[in-house]
């Protein structure tokens, strides 16, 4: 076979198995849209409510924002919880239990009669039930797909932006037909979609698939070398399911649930680092954006169209990044596209304060959103590659609880 028709080798895993790279794994990837965008976007599309919620409970708009604050707190935090309930149960359950709980949360909080009601209602229950979407949904794909996962995983961090998009119109017609109490009850019946996404992540079938004879021998040996290799197969995966069970053994009660040998990891601790300095300033500049452009002297709807510019190239950009991070000449350098876009991200945010007028601004405001969306688009896909696919959901579990104190202190230590 000549080398052009051969595709990059993925990052190895301790599978066991091959993953399909196909078939029902793209309407896994269709249930992980679902799931991940409901997951970033819903926390989000909430605060046109805020301003009648503080009206009716006559409390500060900075209490009422912690709604959306505990929100997001306690489904960062929620992951390690996640994390352990996939590695027990699989991906299926846990987003169907997740879906159910954001759905009840909005049900109940549509009676609240105290702002602590809404902090307990949608911030923790709600909140909780969006770690158990987000968690399952990245982790299942890697069981999928290997050859094709980066595109999986951009197509599937679509949702994020995509979901967004949708919620914000919708959210300001439920608001101006039925108020916040009757939209809460309505976007609680909207939210079991996650359970719909869910009942689409059928395991995958791990049993190896040996490859056919060949009916005639190429050359001399051809035959024997074909048997050889479909046994070879079956022998890996019967010695890696035994060294699975020596190791569930020998491990203690707290590595039964989390492996924290991955703090040993080097690329998953510099991963892990470099993460939780970026996120100190990731989402910042979606904060101020529009207030920096109303600072220089721009009229309020021009400044919130440029929130509108970065959220279409963002959501173009993603499945982009996932196509280009498949081809042959990425692949096997995909964290070093990565690292591009990082850096390809900071340096727009340093050129951001010499950009002149509004012109300027939008120029930011589309190059602002390339970046945002490729580091969005490979941000797990690079975590996979790292620690493979079998550790894949400790990993992003230890990650999320980690980067949950620089998601929140970021904005307004910017601000400062």
């Amino acid at each position: 076979m000549s080398p052009k028709a051969v595709m990059p080798p993925a990052a190895t895993t301790n599978l066991g198995y091959t993953p399909p790279d196909g078939g029902w794994g793209w309407a896994v990837v269709f249930g992980a849209f679902i799931s991940i965008g409901f997951s970033y976007a819903f926390p989000k599309s909430l605060t046109i409510y805020f301003k009648e919620i503080q009206e009716y409970f006559s409390v500060s708009y900075s209490a009422i924002a912690w709604v959306s604050s505990v929100m997001l707190a306690s489904m960062y935090a929620g992951g390690p919880v996640s994390s352990i309930l996939v590695n027990r149960y699989g991906s299926r359950p846990v987003v169907l239990v997740g879906g159910i709980m954001v759905s009840a949360a909005m049900v109940l909080a549509s009676f609240g009669t105290t702002i602590m009601h809404l902090y307990l209602c949608v911030g923790v229950v709600g909140g909780f039930g969006l770690a158990f979407n987000l968690q399952p949904a990245l982790t299942i794909i890697g069981t999928y797909f290997q050859v094709k996962r980066p595109l999986a995983n951009g197509l599937a961090m679509t949702g994020s932006p995509v979901v967004l998009f949708t919620l914000a119109p919708l959210n300001q017609f439920l608001f101006d037909s039925f108020g916040w109490r009757g939209s809460f009850l309505i976007l609680g019946s909207i939210v079991l979609n996650c359970c719909i996404a869910g009942a689409l992540m059928r395991p995958v079938n791990k049993h190896v698939q040996p490859k056919p004879k060949t009916e005639a021998p190429l050359c001399n040996g051809a035959d024997t070398e074909g048997d050889v290799v479909v046994d070879s197969s079956a022998q890996a995966a019967n010695l890696l399911t035994e060294e699975n069970q020596i190791e569930e053994k020998n491990q203690g009660p707290v590595h039964k649930f989390i492996d924290v040998s991955l703090f040993k990891h080097r690329g998953f601790l510099i991963y892990l680092t470099g993460n939780v300095v970026m996120f100190f300033g990731f989402f910042a500049p979606v904060v101020f954006l529009a207030p920096y452009a109303k600072h220089q002297g721009i009229d309020e709807y021009s400044a919130a169209f440029l929130l509108s510019i970065f959220a279409l190239v963002d959501m173009l950009i993603r499945p982009a990044t996932g196509f280009i991070g498949n081809t042959k000449w990425i692949r096997p350098r995909i964290q070093y596209f990565f690292s591009f876009a990082v850096s390809y991200n900071g340096i727009c945010h340093l050129l951001c304060p010499l950009a002149p007028g509004y012109v300027g601004l939008v120029v930011y405001a589309i190059f602002f959103g390339l970046g945002f969306g490729m580091v969005s688009a490979l941000l797990f896909e690079v975590l996979m590659d790292l620690v493979g696919a079998h550790r894949f959901s400790t990993a992003v579990g230890l990650v999320t609880i980690i980067e949950c104190g620089p998601v929140l202190l970021g904005p307004p230590i910017s601000g400062l």
